[in-house]
């Protein structure tokens, strides 16, 4: 395994990179293990490696993909996408009910424009 395009983003407070996988005799590798890999490699906490993007080349044996290690936990759950925070764990998504979510679909069927938002908003 290896990394290339490496990159210090001190804005987001995170190193980016490119990711090489060389797994011959497996299909591919999972991202938890990645994520352990990557983790002991740059000698910081697995909860703050984010892996994603990975892409097998054609006929296997190599993966491509992306990697962000944050500086802090913190700044990991200010600046990630809600949805890799869910994949991780560090974040649950509240669902309405099936029931909720269709009364507040017909409720702004019948308003326009910015009304709809500000209905859908206040009547949650």
């Amino acid at each position: 395994m290896g990394t290339r395009k490496f990159l210090t983003n001190r804005l987001l407070a995170r190193k980016q990179m490119v990711v090489d996988i060389i797994h011959p005799a497996r299909a591919n590798i999972s991202k938890d293990e990645l994520r352990e890999k990557l983790a002991k490699m740059y000698k910081v906490d697995k909860e703050v490696v984010f892996c994603f993007g990975f892409r097998t080349a054609f006929g296997g044996g190599k993966s491509t993909g992306f990697a962000l290690i944050y500086d802090n936990l913190e700044s990991a759950k200010k600046f990630e996408p809600k949805y890799r925070l869910v994949r991780h764990g560090l974040m649950e998504i509240k669902k309405a009910s099936r029931k909720q979510r269709k009364e507040r679909k017909n409720r702004s069927k019948k308003l326009r424009g910015t009304k709809k938002a500000k209905a859908a908003v206040a009547k949650k």
